[in-house]
């Protein structure tokens, strides 16, 4: 049988993209979107299984006898945003809205599921993977831990992400690291308050945490090899009230990056080891609050390979570009590849404003693209 295509679709899915967009949900609350994308896929025959980590679906067609398996994942949820686009579709739920993509790469994987009801020629079983929560609450891990795989085992599992920037249509990946962990840790420093004229009555904990402030610039650079990417960020430093009072505490809020899961133990470690010397000097006392979060997102080479292949092959050479290095941001989709092989895989959403601005919007030209992409990928796997 011929490959499908979704020109006859196509207009069909772009008002689906639009609807998504106009009813953008925070994670584990995609109650609508969550019921508008089940009756799709029942409407096209696919067994539809609901309630996976509160909202998530998972979506499954069966051709032919074969016991190989393929999972697609799309991501559901959207940020808590005021929107200001101004457009025709724009968000009806004042303060959320889908500043990242996530609808459109929820309708691309819609696309490759009609296209898929249309085709009775592959031989095995897709599972689609429609997933909530991945901004904030780690919804991906959340199905894990609710069953996803032993209810839907996957050979291997992919996903799309758009990439403002990369050219519209392009894909990008690399084998290996793909994305950074992160891990966030609220630090308090104890120290003793006093009056601003008699410091020497004090342990003052502005001043303790100004120095381990500075003495975590050096975990980095003296610490880890230079050709292991990591980022510690000292993003808030709150403390005291006026300029004559010396405060009792002060908080740090630290956030980590790194690509490896050794440095991210190392550096798990050391920022306390750093954080309670530097306390000690000064005989003040501190305490950890560790919200870990997001593992390195680590692509399997030969799911890499696979991808590539495809795109080469169904878009043209030009179509693929190797990625040079990791992204830095963090992804949940990293949960799915520690339990089974697979890619993540960047599709280029053009000049467009930027992920997480009031401003952004999905380019609806690479609907179609990404869509099959999903398509061949799952033919090419299931033959």
């Amino acid at each position: 049988m011929r490959d499908a295509t979704l020109s006859e679709f196509l207009p069909e899915l772009i008002n689906i993209r639009h609807t998504l967009h106009a009813m953008p949900e925070i994670g584990l609350s995609e109650v609508k979107t969550s019921e508008f994308v089940a009756g799709l896929l029942q409407s096209w025959g696919f067994e539809v299984t609901r309630g996976l980590a509160t909202t998530g679906i998972v979506a499954t067609l069966k051709r032919g006898n074969s016991n190989r398996s393929i999972g697609f994942r799309a991501d559901m949820d959207a940020l808590p945003m005021q929107e200001e686009t101004g457009l025709a579709y724009e968000s009806k739920h004042p303060g959320a809205m889908h500043a990242c993509g996530h609808d459109g790469h929820t309708s691309m994987l819609l696309g490759a599921a009609w296209a898929l009801s249309q085709d009775a020629s592959f031989n095995g079983t897709v599972h689609l993977i429609f997933q909530p929560a991945e901004e904030n609450f780690g919804g991906g891990k959340l199905m894990i831990e609710d069953g996803l795989f032993e209810s839907f085992p996957c050979e291997r599992v992919f996903a799309l992400h758009n990439w403002p920037g990369l050219p519209a249509g392009t894909f990008s990946t690399r084998a290996g690291a793909m994305a950074a962990s992160i891990d966030v840790l609220t630090l308090t420093i104890k120290g003793k308050g006093g009056h601003g004229a008699q410091p020497e009555l004090t342990v003052d904990p502005v001043v303790v945490g100004s120095s381990i402030v500075m003495a975590l610039q050096t975990l980095v650079s003296r610490n880890v090899s230079p050709h292991q990417p990591s980022v510690v960020t000292v993003g808030s430093f709150q403390s005291g009230s006026a300029s004559n009072i010396i405060p009792d505490t002060a908080v740090l809020e630290i956030s980590m990056r790194a690509t490896d899961p050794v440095v991210r133990k190392q550096l798990q470690e050391r920022v306390e080891q750093i954080a309670r010397f530097q306390a000690q000097s000064f005989n003040a006392e501190v305490t950890f609050g560790w919200q870990v979060g997001y593992p390195a997102t680590i692509n399997n080479a030969d799911a890499v390979d696979h991808a590539r292949a495809v795109i080469n092959e169904k878009f043209g050479e030009g179509a693929f570009v190797e990625l040079a290095e990791p992204l830095m941001g963090s992804e949940d989709f990293s949960f799915l590849l520690e339990e089974v092989p697979g890619a993540y895989v960047l599709i280029g959403n053009g000049d467009s404003s930027g992920l997480h601005t009031t401003r952004y919007d999905f380019n609806d030209d690479i609907l179609e693209r990404g869509a099959m992409y999903f398509y061949h990928l799952a033919r090419s796997a299931l033959v």
